[in-house]
């Protein structure tokens, strides 16, 4: 059965996070995902990981390369300590002008150094674990001095499992080879998840056993017409934001939509986000959205991604109706489709 996970608001304040954790966790939500927008997602989920005592937790996404991975490291086994084992590490790249300019790091071959990333980042929890001297010595990040004064130990719990966000099919490789996951961009169709990211994975892994594919998918949930006119508009604003990035260019090319890649990247650029929507004619919203009530939503939900996703969570980019949103969980839960 497909879990269902609650994702707080991108605006959300560490002590707003930690509030509607608690109430995810009361009416029955399998997971709590945080994002790194405002303000920092690991202080957010200590406070939730200390607010709950069920739920799992998961960073979704902390920026790997404003890190390293030994601070990484550190951070993810303390929440591990502090949720006694609910804790997901959830990373993502970012795209080059964030990490260059606004946190100062080096940029370069992204997906090579994710996955370098990761397996540093194993390497120094083996080191925790077992005693043994640490000496990872990779192409962009070299660790080679752990002493028992730093050394925090084996984590009671173990150590949290990995999982990578990932559209293009370097990156999704990465993430078959060395990660535990694969967080799945809101702007993923159905079509580009059966033919892009599942045939990668398997390729580099031979089958899907243990591997967890968790999404965030983007509907357009309204109990009436009324409702779903406001919601449809913030959905096609937020299909524009994000095909007008490079990096995601990938999933528009498999529909033959580059040409909208291009025009939205302009617009962008230009700031003329009105304008951006506008150029979201109906197929493409269909096809990155699921429209309709509670029902309609819950069961298109299943219907494109059950088969694939092991993890759902919903994508609302505008202030949905809580009651829906209930409704929609409890009939994926329930299985009543």
């Amino acid at each position: 059965m497909m879990l269902v996970d609650f994702a707080a608001p991108v605006a959300a304040s560490p002590a707003e996070a930690e509030t509607a954790a608690v109430s995810a966790e009361q009416v029955g939500y399998d997971g709590f995902l945080a994002a790194e927008t405002r303000h920092d997602v690991f202080t957010t989920l200590a406070l939730v990981a200390r607010a709950t005592s069920q739920i799992s937790l998961q960073s979704a996404i902390a920026v790997a390369f404003a890190r390293n991975p030994m601070n990484v490291a550190i951070l993810a086994n303390d929440l591990q300590l502090i949720s006694e084992g609910r804790f997901r590490l959830g990373l993502g790249s970012q795209v080059k002008p964030h990490i260059e300019r606004r946190f100062a790091m080096p940029w370069g071959q992204p997906a090579k150094r994710m996955e370098e990333f990761v397996t540093a980042i194993r390497a120094i929890w083996q080191a925790w674990a077992t005693g043994d001297r640490l000496m990872f010595r990779g192409e962009f990040y070299k660790h080679t001095l752990m002493t028992d004064f730093f050394n925090p130990g084996p984590n009671p719990s173990g150590n949290p499992p990995i999982e990578l966000a990932a559209v293009g099919e370097r990156m999704i490789a990465a993430a078959g080879r060395a990660a535990d996951g694969l967080l799945v961009h809101p702007l993923t169709s159905a079509d580009y998840l059966r033919e892009r990211i599942l045939p990668t994975l398997v390729q580099e892994r031979g089958n899907l056993d243990g591997f967890t594919l968790q999404m965030s998918a983007m509907v357009v949930l309204g109990a009436d017409p009324a409702q779903r006119a406001r919601a449809e508009q913030a959905v096609r604003g937020q299909i524009a934001f994000y095909a007008s990035t490079p990096a995601y260019r990938p999933v528009l090319d498999l529909h033959g939509w580059g040409d909208l890649a291009d025009r939205l990247n302009v617009l962008s650029r230009r700031q003329q986000w009105t304008e951006m929507a506008a150029e979201i004619n109906d197929e493409v919203l269909g096809t990155f959205a699921v429209a309709g009530d509670a029902a309609a939503v819950a069961a298109g939900v299943k219907d494109r991604f059950g088969t694939a996703i092991d993890r759902i969570s919903l994508y609302t980019p505008y202030e949905a109706d809580r009651y829906q949103i209930a409704a929609v969980r409890q009939a994926i839960k329930g299985n009543r489709l």
